[in-house]
C-alpha cells in the first residue's frame, strides 16, 4: 500500500502561481511513476502530468497535458519520496481539485490522494 498526501492548493489570482506537494508514504519502492491529475466541476478527471525520474533522465522525460504546457512543471525528489508541481501562470481554467498519483506496475495499481483543491479568480 502507499499512501499519498497532496498540499499547497489554495485561491490564487489569474496569472499567479502555486506549487503543489505530494508526500508518499508505505511502499514506495514499489511504484514507478507518479502524477498529477486533477477534476473541475462536472467534468471527468484529466491527466495533468506525470513523470518517472522527474525529469533527470533525458530519455524519460516528464509528460505533460498540452492545456499546461510551458506553464506547469512536474518534478520528483526520490530521496524524499515528494513530488511537485509548479503551476505558473495560472487560469481560471486551471480551477479543480489536483489529485496526486503514484502507479504500481506490479498488479497494475493506481494510488491515490485525498486531492487539493486550486481556485483560479479572474
Amino acid at each position: 500500500q502507499v499512501h499519498l498526501v497532496e498540499s499547497g492548493g489554495g485561491l490564487v489570482q489569474a496569472g499567479g502561481s502555486l506549487r503543489l506537494s505530494c508526500a508518499a508514504s508505505g511502499s514506495v519502492f514499489a511504484i514507478n511513476s507518479m502524477g498529477w491529475y486533477r477534476q473541475a466541476a462536472g467534468r471527468q478527471r484529466e491527466l495533468v502530468a506525470i513523470t518517472s525520474s522527474g525529469g533527470r533522465v533525458d530519455s524519460d522525460p516528464p509528460n505533460y497535458a498540452d492545456s499546461v504546457k510551458g506553464r506547469f512543471t512536474i518534478s520528483r525528489d526520490q530521496t524524499k519520496n515528494m513530488v511537485y508541481l509548479q503551476m505558473n501562470s495560472l487560469k481560471p481554467e486551471d480551477t479543480a481539485v489536483y489529485y496526486c498519483n503514484a502507479h504500481q506496475p506490479f498488479g497494475a495499481v493506481d494510488y491515490w490522494g485525498k486531492g487539493t483543491l486550486v481556485t483560479v479568480s479572474s
